[in-house]
């Protein structure tokens, strides 16, 4: 049986990565003033970055329902099955719009997999996926797995600034005025469903160490099992900021040097526009 593996470009995986790994991206639409653009296809990371910082009003939104059905319908003339793994339902309602596409029109060929990912773990679960097919895995044992262990993933981040969050409405003005004076960086979590605030410190030093404590702590807890078998990968995203990734990639193989940091990725778009440039994040997420 032939599986097809789709994602979107809130993976991180580029165009050009999509190609080389035999999958399909589908690039996630993001509005700018008004007009819609493609990531990776016709927006970069810098121009993405440039308009934001230049205040423009920059929102994502959902790639169309119709094209992603054109898609599925082209590779169900060379595949049996296709696995299709989107962003987290927690973070848009792309995966309940396709999740009805396929129950309604492409049902037992087509699987919408919400495992919860988003950015380095989300790469994570389509690496997996298509290592599983190599291993002659189902596409109905591959959504098992992945619905499964979808809870199985840490992200912490580290904000570089609160001006786009206040934008975003997730704090008031008056709050990201006192935090902004005060230096405060806020490190969220993203535990699977949404983005949630974790810890509040005011430099880059005590973030970092921030978000690996906690790491520390699911590695010691949460994956405590996960670890001792080999199955846990670390990885590290970005908000224009891959100098400071690198030199944080650096400190966690130092901190856990029985894992390896997987990738050093750009932060997905839809994402990135709600927190700003500047940011820091790192994950751990279970692999096949």
């Amino acid at each position: 049986m032939k599986i097809a593996i789709v994602t979107d470009s809130n993976s991180g995986i580029t165009q050009a990565q999509a190609k080389e790994l035999g999958v399909s991206v589908v690039p996630m639409p993001v509005l700018i003033d008004g007009e819609q653009y493609f990531e990776d296809l016709t927006l970069t990371q810098e121009k993405f970055y440039e308009k934001l910082k230049a205040d423009a009003q920059v929102s994502t939104s959902q790639p169309s329902a119709f094209d992603v059905g054109e898609l599925w319908t082209n590779l169900l003339k060379e595949y049996d099955k296709i696995i299709h793994i989107p962003m987290s339902s927690g973070l848009s309602e792309t995966c309940h719009t396709l999740s009805h596409l396929a129950e309604t029109e492409y049902k037992d060929k087509v699987y919408v997999i919400d495992n919860q990912r988003i950015s380095i773990t989300m790469r994570q679960s389509v690496i997996d996926a298509i290592n599983m097919v190599k291993d002659g895995k189902s596409a109905e044992e591959i959504r098992d797995w992945l619905v499964n262990t979808k809870m199985q993933s840490s992200i912490y981040i580290m904000v570089g600034t609160l001006k786009y969050l206040k934008k975003g409405g997730r704090l008031t003005p008056a709050v990201a005025a006192i935090g902004t004076l005060l230096k405060i960086k806020p490190v969220l979590q993203i535990q699977g469903f949404k983005l949630d605030q974790f810890a509040k410190v005011r430099k880059l030093a005590d973030a970092k160490t921030t978000m690996m404590n906690a790491i520390d702590s699911d590695l010691k807890n949460r994956f405590a099992e996960l670890r001792a078998a080999g199955k846990i990968s670390l990885a590290i995203a970005h908000t224009e900021n891959y100098a400071e990734a690198e030199i944080f990639a650096e400190e966690l193989r130092e901190r856990f040097p029985d894992l390896q940091v997987q990738y050093i990725d750009p932060l997905s778009l839809s994402v990135s526009c709600h927190i700003g440039p500047g940011a820091l994040a790192c994950a751990a997420t279970i692999k096949y």
